[in-house]
């Protein structure tokens, strides 16, 4: 069992945007899950997943630009920015991210929250939430579907290519030196990789992707992330998958985004089928303006339809935008939803209301019942056991001096101690 808040820090503060933020360090088997922090400890919960090859600091534009009284919490996924890298052999799949981030969860404490997902944060999120559909009330979808079918046909052979690029990387780690690069190399080398990033967001993701060492910086990441992943499923069980989830669905597509770096048509036959699954169960879907990281380059592009969407739990699905034409046709007018800080605090106020009705419609009822039961057993051992109680009482005068016969204090505290550990 994760036991909850075993180490959990808040390691340093900072304004960032003139919004107070905390570094998060959550203990894990292999090392350490970081992240950043915003808002208030009882705030609303919101946990804010990255995608590949990135960090937490994807969201450092957007979040300042959401309620100020959400409780945002950033994760660099495993591999990623300032969290630990996987053990010696170990591939990253999505089933190990989504296991992180249950345990990242379980070290806040988290009953019921939203996530945010960009790219294969989004997947993560979509995985998660099938898999534990009580804990999630509502999904952001970031340029993402939520999960990335892969034809059945090719699965074997990625998984054979998987396996083998992991056993030449192994082959040639102890070979290979770390690569120093200049900031400004290191600067181009990650725009190259990422022509969706503006040289501001690249300067941000550096800020936690890469470290300062003699002669230059080196990168934060794992290569491994790298290899080609080995756990994959196809439409089917997406579709399955995406079935089992509970929370209120957003994606936010961009329009110069994923859909144009996967256009093969098998593959928009896929996605078209993800996105019918979330309207046919009253989700929502909108395009904006934009490229694969709008959210990091453009906040303000996404912030509002973000904030107006998480907002909007208690409206009927169908205020909701279904479509990129109603974007701007049905703006919300309806006032954002109140949410409690705590699941506790409405069990609580439930109790509260309904204890006056539970005393005197059971308790008193109930508690006269046992009473004259009770004197009336009572009365009936008087009558029958009257006798022998005389002669009790002739036994108890002659062998007053002996003792009474209770447990000693040795054998009372080996009882204590074993009902403490069941």
């Amino acid at each position: 069992m994760i036991k909850p808040l075993t180490g959990l820090k808040h390691l340093s503060t900072a304004v960032a945007m003139k919004q107070a933020v905390s570094e998060l360090c959550v203990p894990v088997p292999w090392g350490q899950m970081r992240g950043r922090v915003w808002g208030p400890d009882h705030g609303r919960p919101v946990l804010c997943l990255h995608g590949w090859a990135d960090n937490c600091g994807s969201f450092n534009t957007l979040i300042p630009l959401l309620p100020k009284e959400w409780r945002c919490v950033a994760v660099d996924l495993a591999g990623h920015g300032l969290s630990s890298h996987r053990p010696d052999g170990v591939f990253y799949t999505f089933p190990s991210y989504m296991s992180d981030v249950r345990r990242v969860v379980e070290a806040l404490q988290w009953k019921r929250f939203s996530i945010i997902g960009h790219s294969m944060g989004g997947n993560i999120a979509g995985l998660f939430s099938a898999v534990y559909p009580e804990m999630v009330d509502s999904v952001v979808l970031l340029d993402s579907f939520g999960f990335l079918p892969t034809d059945m046909k090719e699965i074997p052979g990625l998984l054979r290519k998987g396996v083998e690029e992991m056993i030449q990387y192994e082959k040639k780690k102890d070979e290979k030196k770390e690569k120093i690069y200049t900031y400004e190399k290191a600067v181009e080398r990650l725009m190259a990789a990422n022509p969706s990033l503006s040289e501001q967001s690249t300067h941000i993701l550096l800020e936690r992707g890469s470290t300062k060492v003699e002669g230059g910086v080196v990168f934060n990441r794992d290569f491994r992330i790298n290899l080609t992943n080995i756990v994959r499923i196809g439409i089917e069980q997406s579709l399955e998958m995406q079935s089992r989830i509970q929370a209120r669905v957003l994606a936010v597509l961009a329009e110069d985004g994923f859909q144009k770096t996967f256009s093969q048509p098998e593959q928009q036959k896929y996605f078209a089928a993800l996105l019918k699954g979330y309207t046919d169960k009253g989700g929502s879907v909108v395009t904006v303006p934009g490229d694969h990281h709008v959210h990091l380059n453009n906040p303000e592009a996404v912030a509002q339809i973000v904030t107006d969407f998480l907002q909007a739990g208690d409206l009927p699905h169908s205020s909701l935008y279904s479509d990129t034409a109603s974007l701007s046709q049905s703006p919300w007018q309806h006032p954002p939803a109140t949410l409690p800080a705590s699941p506790r605090h409405d069990v609580t106020e439930l109790l509260q209301r309904n204890m006056s009705w539970l005393f005197l419609d059971w308790f008193v009822p109930v508690y006269l019942l046992v009473s004259v039961l009770v004197l009336a057993g009572f009365g009936a051992c008087l009558y029958f056991l009257e006798p022998g109680l005389q002669d009790a009482h002739k036994w108890s005068s002659q062998s007053a001096h002996r003792r009474p016969l209770v447990a000693n204090d040795e054998n009372c505290s080996k009882d204590d101690d074993n009902n403490a550990l069941i």
